[in-house]
């Protein structure tokens, strides 16, 4: 008998279950010294080119342009610029807590003093306040480090430390 496309049963079944999926990341030694900075000293690092002088943060080991290993490492500001900046309403789990992160929430890319790319991180205002491209923020630092990027809480405008 030849069954049609019309005659199937087209309803889904679904699986429900948890898996883990443990993993370890080796970050290498200036991925390492960036993350140790932060928990040790609160302190932002980057890497610097011999060739072309430029900045990076957080640290890597070659130079995209110039293809130079880099091996300067250099202390940048806690502070920055805020390059490009939205507002997420879009609610995921979280990898470090594993519930939902509340939204929305606002993500930055900002230029460190002392850096020539852009890092991202999130941005946290008062109460409904909004952050600007080219507005000033600082980073806030976790109570708790534990060498990871979460040791960075969020950035903050800088005005409102002094609200």
């Amino acid at each position: 008998m030849e069954t049609r496309y019309w005659e199937r049963d087209t309803s889904l079944l679904a699986i429900e279950d948890v898996a883990r999926m443990p993993f370890r990341w080796a970050i290498g030694i200036d991925g390492s010294k960036f993350f140790q900075e932060i928990r040790d000293r609160e302190a932002l690092v980057g890497i610097k080119c011999q060739s072309c002088g430029r900045v990076y943060v957080p640290p890597r080991m070659v130079c995209g342009p110039c293809f130079v290993k880099m091996h300067e490492i250099v202390e940048l500001g806690n502070e920055g610029v805020v390059n490009a900046v939205t507002l997420v309403n879009y609610s995921f789990i979280d990898p470090d807590t594993g519930k939902r992160r509340p939204v929305p929430y606002v993500y930055g890319y900002i230029l460190l003093d002392g850096a020539d790319n852009l890092f991202s991180h999130i941005v946290r205002t008062k109460g409904r306040e909004s952050v600007k491209v080219g507005e000033r923020v600082r980073a806030v630092f976790a109570s708790e480090k534990k060498g990871r990027v979460q040791d960075i809480a969020y950035f903050e405008p800088v005005k409102s430390r002094s609200n």
